[in-house]
C-alpha cells in the first residue's frame, strides 16, 4: 500500500476512534474497549475497500457489512459518519431516547446499516445468508463481518461457518478481532475458542492471521480472500482499547465509559496523534 494511502487511513481510524470515544462519553455508557481495536480494520473497508455509496445506502449493488459484535458499534457509527451517511453531529446523541444510534446497529433507521446486530453469533449468519443470496443472483457483491474473540464461544457462529463452508460462500470475509479480552477477562480463561485459526480451517475456511492495526497486511489479507475458493477468516490480533494508553489492554473497558478526566485525556491523545500525522 502507498505510503500516502496509509497515511490517510491512519487519520481516518484516529478520527473514528475519536468519534466512538465521544459517544461512549456523552452518553455515559457504552464500548469503548473493543471498539477502539476496530477502527483500523473499518478505516479500510468503509474507506478504501467497499463498493458504497453515501447517497444510495441502499443500492443493490453494494458491498455489504455486518458488525456481528454489535456492543461496538461506536467504532461503526463515527465510521459512517465520517464517510458521510450521516452527520457527525448526531454521534453525540448516542443511546439519547430520541437518537437513532441506540447501543447496537439498527438498518431500520440508521443510513449505512445493512443489518440490525447484539445478540452474539446472530451477525455472522446473516452474513452467511446475504452471501447466499448473492450467489443464488449471481450478484459480484460481496459480504464482510466483524466477530470478537469473545464471541466465538457462541455454538452459532460454528453453525454458521460450517454453513457458509458447505455453501462455498467464498463471497464472505469475516475479520475476528483478537485482542484476548472479554467483558469477564481474558478470553482463554473464560472459554477458550483458541486456536481460532485452526478452528475455521476445521471447518472448510481459508484463513490469514495479521496484525489488525497494520494497513499493509488488512489490504493483503482482502486481496487473498477476493481470489479465495472458501469463505476467508482473517484472524486480527488487536489491542483492546487501541490509541488510549490506559484503556489498551485493560478487560475493564469493555463495556465501562470514561469521566470527564479520563475523557479529556483520552482525547488529548488521540488528537496529539493525529497532529502528529499531518
Amino acid at each position: 500500500m502507498e505510503q500516502q494511502k496509509k497515511l490517510e487511513l491512519e487519520k481516518i481510524a484516529t478520527k473514528i476512534r475519536l468519534g466512538a470515544l465521544e459517544e461512549v462519553f456523552s452518553a455515559s455508557s457504552g464500548h469503548p474497549g473493543g471498539s477502539l481495536s476496530i477502527a483500523d480494520i473499518l478505516a479500510y473497508l468503509y474507506f478504501d475497500k467497499m463498493n458504497i455509496d453515501p447517497k444510495d445506502p441502499k443500492k443493490a449493488d453494494r458491498d455489504r457489512f455486518v458488525l456481528s459484535k454489535g456492543h461496538t458499534c461506536p467504532a461503526l457509527y463515527a465510521a459512517l459518519a465520517l464517510r458521510g451517511f450521516f452527520d457527525t453531529a448526531i454521534l453525540k446523541t448516542f443511546r439519547s431516547k430520541t437518537s437513532i444510534l441506540q447501543g447496537h446497529p439498527d438498518m431500520k433507521h440508521i443510513p449505512g446499516v445493512d443489518m440490525s446486530s447484539g445478540s452474539l453469533g446472530q451477525g455472522v449468519s446473516a452474513a452467511c445468508g446475504m452471501a447466499k443470496a448473492a450467489k443464488i443472483d449471481k450478484a459480484s457483491w460481496r459480504v464482510y463481518t466483524i466477530l470478537g474473540d469473545g464471541e466465538l464461544e457462541e455454538g452459532q457462529v460454528w453453525e454458521a461457518a460450517m454453513f457458509a463452508a458447505h455453501y462455498g460462500l467464498n463471497n464472505l470475509c469475516a475479520f475476528i478481532d483478537f485482542n484476548g479480552l472479554q467483558i469477564d477477562g481474558d478470553i482463554t480463561k473464560v472459554m477458550n475458542p483458541t486456536p481460532i485459526d485452526e478452528k475455521f480451517k476445521a471447518f472448510g475456511w481459508n484463513v490469514a492471521v495479521i496484525n489488525g492495526h497494520d494497513f499493509d497486511q488488512i489490504e493483503e489479507a482482502v486481496a487473498q480472500a477476493d481470489k479465495s475458493d472458501k469463505p476467508f477468516a482473517i484472524i486480527c490480533k488487536d489491542v483492546k482499547g487501541k490509541g488510549v494508553s490506559f484503556m489498551e489492554n485493560e478487560a475493564g473497558w469493555h463495556g465501562s465509559a470514561p469521566n470527564a478526566e479520563q475523557y479529556a485525556q483520552a482525547k488529548a491523545e488521540l488528537e496529539a496523534h493525529l497532529a502528529s500525522l499531518n
